[in-house]
């Protein structure tokens, strides 16, 4: 008898904030791979246009509301979208945004939101779909974690302790999760051209990346596309039985140097 039962071919997918950026591309991804996939966001009406571009292309998805930060929700979303495709085989965990500012100076409540959507919003998921995995010995969590855990970065604070939690509860987990046939990743991006960030305007931008380039983290203007993010999750959950891709960061390649 083999060590490992391979996984089936339709392996039903949640997947959160996949009303933009790295979730919408995920979200296209894992559907081109044919495997049915779940879209929640609070934008549903967004997820919606995205699931029906992606069944005219011939893929099975379906868009559903969801708030990570509300539990009730979270129970509804997972029960949708198991009875829309079977028990979940491939969770995506992504939903988030930044809310830049000096960590002395944010609100509390603010810093509050940001802990409450990245790091519990991610547990509310993982606690309705892995205990399910676990009775049935199969089954990938994949978290979307941030190259600020490795390299914290000034005015985003709340965004860069909520990562860390998150990358500190899937690394606990590895752990947690191991000889029970459910494999737990991180995909860390870096750099990557979505929409957060894109309606702050020049007072808030300007010192952000004044800050960050004086700090080092802006060598280059080079970003990844969420396409990319998303081909390492493709890559991560097809892995053979017997394989965990732990962490996976992916970082833009720097234009190539000028020859002397």
């Amino acid at each position: 008898m083999p060590r490992f039962e391979r996984h089936p071919e339709r392996r039903p997918t949640v997947v959160t904030g996949a009303s933009s950026g790295i979730g919408e591309a995920t979200a296209r991804a894992l559907a081109a791979a044919g495997h049915p996939v779940a879209l929640g966001a609070r934008r549903v009406e967004r997820c919606e246009e995205i699931a029906a571009g992606i069944r005219a292309d011939g893929g099975e998805a379906v868009a559903l509301e969801l708030d990570v930060a509300d539990a009730d929700v979270v129970k509804a979303f997972v029960a949708a979208a198991t009875d829309a495709f079977g028990p979940i085989e491939i969770a995506v965990s992504g939903a988030g945004d930044l809310d830049p500012a000096l960590i002395h100076e944010q609100d509390s409540e603010a810093f509050l939101r940001s802990v409450d959507v990245h790091l519990v919003g991610t547990h509310r998921l993982v606690a309705e779909i892995v205990p399910g995995m676990v009775t049935r010995r199969r089954g990938d969590v994949v978290f979307i974690g941030s190259d600020v855990v490795r390299s914290p970065r000034p005015r985003v604070g709340g965004y860069v302790s909520a990562k860390s939690g998150v990358e500190a509860m899937a690394r606990t987990m590895q752990m947690e999760l191991e000889g029970t046939g459910v494999r737990a990743s991180i995909v860390r991006p870096g750099p990557t051209q979505t929409s957060m960030g894109m309606d702050w305007d020049e007072s808030v931008a300007g010192p952000l990346l004044e800050d960050w380039a004086r700090w080092g983290f802006a060598r280059h203007p080079y970003f990844l596309r969420a396409s990319d993010i998303a081909a390492a999750v493709s890559t991560v959950v097809s892995a053979p039985r017997g394989v965990n891709f732990t962490l996976v960061e992916v970082e833009p390649e720097a234009p190539l140097a000028e020859q002397d």
